[in-house]
């Protein structure tokens, strides 16, 4: 990614792979489910011009180990926390896409006082009630195939616990929001993975929450607009 190198940190039974870049305030970005770091390839750039960006790879993920334990939230959570106790990071800004929206939403219940400003991108907290079927259904089917295959195969194993971040509940309800009084933006596509109505019900349990949809965007906005990402996302953080 940009030509640098993960650096590790060892959190419990795995190592943890993180990038650190730029000066400035932190800014952690936080990927998608089954995808690592490189995601935010077209954002680090331009936040890197306003802050020191940390972006982690999940425990799974990417460079990160997968410890010998399964994935979880709490898991994922913990490993964050590691990483910045680590950097000597007290306070961040935090941007989550998708299944990292989660973990942030996650962590910010968790461990609020690291929390400056949060930013979730496609979050949810439902799983079957807050992903379109088209999206859902196909994740619980592979989900299936490979905790079938697990017991033969390593790297069905790998795939299954991945998968089942998107497939079993983490831990959160909508009630659990009303407890992030940090200011929040959540941005989504208008033709998002994420039902309009999960988003719209986030939002009202969010105390302070605002919501920017993407028009003509899907899923991947900040891979496909990210000019108007990179804006919205600053902006939002300078205290537009």
């Amino acid at each position: 990614m940009f030509g640098y190198e993960p650096e590790f940190v060892v959190c419990g039974d795995a190592r943890i792979a993180y990038y650190d870049v730029g000066r400035g305030k932190p800014l952690v970005l936080l990927h998608g489910n089954g995808e690592d770091s490189s995601y935010w390839n077209a954002q680090i750039p331009e936040l890197t011009r306003f802050y020191r960006v940390i972006a982690v790879d999940s425990r799974g993920h990417g460079a990160s180990g997968s410890g010998g334990h399964g994935l979880s939230f709490e898991m994922m959570a913990e490993d964050l926390k590691t990483v910045l106790d680590t950097l000597g990071v007290k306070k961040a800004h935090f941007l989550g896409f998708s299944d990292g929206g989660n973990l942030a939403i996650k962590f910010a219940l968790t461990h609020p006082e690291y929390i400056d400003k949060l930013i979730l991108n496609a979050a949810n907290v439902e799983m079957f009630g807050g992903v379109k079927p088209q999206v859902q259904l196909p994740v619980m089917a592979g989900y299936g195939v490979a905790a079938a295959l697990s017991r033969f195969s390593k790297k069905a194993a790998r795939r299954r616990d991945v998968l089942g971040l998107m497939v079993h509940p983490y831990g959160v309800t909508m009630n659990d929001l009303e407890r992030l009084t940090m200011p929040t933006l959540i941005i989504v596509g208008e033709h998002d993975a994420i039902r309009e109505k999960q988003t719209k019900e986030m939002a009202s349990h969010i105390p302070h929450c605002e919501v920017e949809v993407f028009r003509d965007g899907d899923h991947f906005v900040a891979a496909k607009q990210p000019s108007r990402f990179n804006r919205t996302v600053i902006e939002f953080l300078l205290g537009r």
